[in-house]
């Protein structure tokens, strides 16, 4: 005798069957207008663990997988059943694997939300449990006004109840649908997929600057015929490209292009950088090099020993006074030597002395 069970009600299946080994789900409703046109619903079974979640993936029964791992619970997919049931599930109960607490039975509508369809156009839907051998059913529950904008329903579902098999009416609606229900459950495999990810902008990169005009002998002649020069007879300086800093005799010269060795009047050489002009003129100009004119008083002429003429350079002149000459080579030499340019200006105006070197040459 069957029991006809309500909504939360259960029943035992060890007292009510005695002796039995497997069980069908026999799944059945009526959509729409007579015949159901339009409307699809499908079936499906979840195994799960005690957490309430599927065991796995591939321990959601449905018609895209009809069947679990072990083979305990199969789908009847799109074969006829005949009689009442729209579809049916077989569950072998001494095959289900000890990890699963229940199975739950779930009816979904096909596209609902496209179609714009819901349980509350489908009636005299139901769940029924009969022998998996002889087909004698012996519990039943009728959905009877249970939903109305859902668009999937948890039926009923199969429980452990210590070494004993329970059934119990759920009748709890889903607006989301079988996807809904896949997710609450645990299963990924009905997850809506995420969003492809909109390509990455293109890194900005600021415009190279463009190279700057290397440094040619056409420019450096150009340069060096504006300041009045001949350029036929000299070497062009080498260049260093551009730079931020301007022309060391004079700003207004602009920037100073070229790297040259500068041998000061009074001091010791070191790298400058000129515009193209006074770069040639450093190069060809016998010390003491140009020099721009510096503001303030007239330096005085100093005195000293005469220098000896060097070779290749032009004296400057001596002039006699009181039986002595003076001249400004002492002083040339005290002032390159830097430091120790006071003693040698002592050594150069000591009379004393019987013999004086000033600028590594000696004086009788």
């Amino acid at each position: 005798m069957s029991v006809a069970l309500t909504k939360g009600g259960n029943v035992s299946l060890g007292r009510q069957a005695p002796g039995l080994t497997a069980v069908r789900v026999g799944l059945g409703w009526q959509a729409g207008a007579a015949g159901g046109s339009g409307f699809d619903l499908d079936a499906s079974a979840l195994l799960c663990a005690p957490s309430g979640k599927v065991l796995s993936d591939e321990h959601f029964v449905f018609f895209n997988n009809l069947s679990s791992p072990e083979g305990s619970v199969r789908h009847s997919g799109g074969e006829p059943v005949g009689g009442e049931d729209d579809e049916q599930i077989l569950v072998d109960l001494a095959s289900v694997p000890t990890g699963v607490a229940k199975i739950v039975f779930v009816v979904s509508l096909y596209e609902a939300e496209q179609r714009g369809q819901s349980f509350g156009q489908v009636h005299r839907a139901h769940i029924r449990l009969t022998d998996g051998v002889d087909g004698t059913e012996f519990a039943r529950y009728d959905l009877r006004g249970d939903a109305a904008t859902e668009t999937a329903m948890v039926f009923g579902e199969l429980y452990r109840h210590g070494v004993d098999w329970k059934f119990r009416a759920i009748g709890q609606g889903y607006a989301s649908g079988l996807a809904g229900i896949a997710q609450d459950f645990g299963v990924d495999v009905l997850r809506p997929a995420p969003a492809p990810e909109a390509p990455p902008a293109p890194a900005h990169h600021p415009p190279a600057p463009e190279p700057a005009a290397p440094f040619t002998g056409a420019a450096t002649a150009a340069g060096w015929a504006a300041s009045g020069h001949d350029s036929s007879t000299t070497t062009a300086p080498q260049s260093t490209g551009s730079s931020a800093m301007t022309c060391f005799f004079d700003p207004g010269h602009g920037p100073g292009t070229t790297a040259v060795l500068w041998s000061p009047q009074w001091g010791v050489p070191r790298q400058i950088q000129a515009c193209g002009g006074c770069a040639q003129r450093v190069q060809t100009t016998p010390p003491p090099y140009y020099t721009a004119p510096q503001a303030g008083y007239p330096q005085p002429v100093q005195q000293g020993y005469p220098q000896p003429a060097q070779q290749g350079y032009p004296q400057e002149p001596h002039h006699q006074q009181g039986g002595r000459r003076f001249g400004t080579g002492a002083l040339i030499g005290a002032g390159a030597a830097g430091l120790v340019g006071g003693a040698l200006l002592n050594e150069a105006f000591d009379d004393d002395e019987p013999e004086v070197i000033v600028n590594n040459y000696y004086e009788d």
